[in-house]
């Protein structure tokens, strides 16, 4: 599964291409409950073909009949605003009190630059911020350190580009399996690495990367950024200490580690012996996932997924 603000961009550069008119559709600004966030992308054709979404609802038909109608973003890019009234929420399907505001824009000419900058910069999981003008019609796309929040102040939208979240999971089990499911599904690129060889032939999860290998050489070749979270899951100290000196060492987001209390006090051990600071160790998500009595793989990879969104959105 493709970063889905990756797809949407090379879709509407892809149209644009093959002589197709797109227009891309921004969720800017949201007040209360809103079915997507702000920053979410939807490209789409008069024709109807359509990818992204800035509603998963009748938002995206409502603004397609617009677009059909020239009645919007014809001279220029346009704001409309949905959720004004309790009968437009309940006729778009918007949440009670829920508003949002979409930039519509059409990719004219050859398509927009930006539009190939920050798709570039995606690909080589770079982070960019896209300052457009909307008055002015004018995008500057500048490097971004960290993650910054997309925000617009009526009158410019900065819009910030992230690279795909990436997961290394050690060991090829059930957990493995049950976790890269819901990973994928909240759009991390997956991959699964194992030296023992008969477990990567059993595997019947989704499909990811599967590597075989000693899990730290594997860490080294895939690269490790900040949008890199790193879980051992092994049970199996030969495999999983290794990964884990590495993988606290480098500037991964998130490092967990499977194991009771008791298994995780051993591994701190080991890792002190093996010259990882208490700084380094300080890092360590063990025993991994939200203490809510989980037993079952799925149950412990539900645990995992809240913990990795918790630790993302800066909470606890």
């Amino acid at each position: 599964m493709e970063n889905s603000t990756l797809a949407v961009l090379q879709k509407a550069c892809a149209w644009r291409e093959s002589g197709a008119l797109p227009w891309l559709c921004t969720v800017v600004t949201t007040l209360g409950s809103a079915p997507r966030p702000v920053g979410s992308l939807m490209a789409c054709l008069e024709s109807g073909e359509q990818v992204g979404s800035v509603s998963g609802g009748c938002v995206e038909e409502d603004l397609l009949e617009r677009i059909r109608s020239g009645e919007l973003a014809v001279s220029g890019p346009q704001i409309v605003e949905y959720g004004l009234d309790p009968e437009q929420n309940e006729r778009l399907g918007l949440p009670c009190g829920g508003r949002i505001a979409v930039l519509v824009e059409s990719f004219r000419d050859d398509g927009p630059p930006w539009a190939r900058r920050v798709i570039d910069a995606l690909r080589e999981r770079r982070n960019v911020v896209r300052r457009f003008d909307v008055e002015r019609n004018h995008s500057v796309i500048e490097t971004a350190d960290g993650v910054t929040e997309t925000r617009f102040d009526g009158s410019v939208l900065t819009h910030f580009f992230g690279a795909r979240q990436r997961m290394i999971l050690i060991g090829a089990g059930q957990l493995a399996v049950a976790i890269s499911e819901m990973a994928q599904a909240l759009e991390f690129e997956v991959f699964v690495t194992d030296p023992r060889g008969q477990m990567l032939e059993h595997w019947e999860g989704p499909e990811v990367t599967l590597r075989g290998g000693m899990p730290d050489d594997v860490i080294r070749e895939i690269g490790v950024d900040a949008q890199t979270a790193i879980i051992t899951l092994s049970h199996d100290p030969r495999i999983d200490d290794m990964a884990l000196m590495y993988a606290l060492a480098e500037e991964a987001w998130y490092v967990g580690a499977l194991g009771s209390l008791k298994t995780t006090e051993k591994r701190l051990e080991r890792l002190r012996q093996l010259g990882l600071s208490e700084q380094d160790l300080s890092r360590l998500h063990a025993p991994v996932g939200l203490p809510i009595g989980s037993k079952t793989p799925v149950e412990i990879a539900v645990a995992v997924m809240a913990e990795l969104i918790q630790a993302r959105q800066g909470i606890g």
